[in-house]
């Protein structure tokens, strides 16, 4: 699977625990532009292009790739799950789009003149034909839960299953047991949700 991080998150802390969690799985941690000891910014075009260059890359050496995002990084999967053929998507603290989260923070402030990325998953969501394994907090402080259920509504809910985990937090989404367990039986799962 191909790994889009949170924003400004280090993906290679992510590499034991997804290594132990998914042993018989390739992993791909991508870091953003300007992270990691990359170069460059990381704009949305940037990203974006990224992703379609990895998977454009690997495709041919793998029978199957996923994509997993967290937080700023499900506008990334959600991308390249709309335009690429990936097998599977998991989003992991997702948004409907930045936008309608800066908005919905600063009401009195033009944000679609302010802002140049906008991140805008909820467009894409037309165009994801995967099924879709969405785990999300309860009481998210960062990403209020109105703008997961709005992307959960327009990607379909006979197409998409919403993992909720109560005691959890934005950033410490991951230290909980069902956060693994959920994501290895959606990858492991040939059906998936509707098939």
């Amino acid at each position: 699977f191909i790994y889009f991080g949170g924003n400004a998150e280090a993906v290679i802390a992510n590499a034991q625990d997804f290594s132990f969690a998914f042993p018989n799985r390739t992993i791909y941690l991508v870091n953003y532009r300007g992270y990691g000891g990359s170069t460059g910014k990381p704009t949305e075009a940037g990203l974006f292009s990224d992703a379609l260059g990895l998977f454009d890359k690997i495709q041919n050496d793998h029978t199957e790739i996923a994509v997993i995002g967290r937080s700023l990084g499900t506008g990334v999967a959600m991308y390249l799950a709309a335009n690429r053929a990936v097998d599977q998507v998991v989003l992991i603290t997702p948004y409907d789009s930045i936008l309608a989260l800066a908005q919905n923070r600063f009401p009195i402030f033009p944000m679609s003149f302010l802002l140049k990325d906008k991140f805008d998953s909820f467009s894409l969501a037309n165009d994801v034909k995967n099924d879709v394994l969405i785990i999300a907090v309860a009481k998210d402080t960062l990403i209020p839960n109105k703008h997961t259920q709005r992307l959960v509504n327009e990607l379909g809910l006979e197409h998409t299953k919403l993992i909720l985990i109560d005691e959890a937090g934005h950033n410490d989404i991951a230290q909980y047991p069902v956060f693994y367990r959920s994501i290895k039986a959606f990858l492991n799962s040939n059906n998936n949700l509707a098939k």
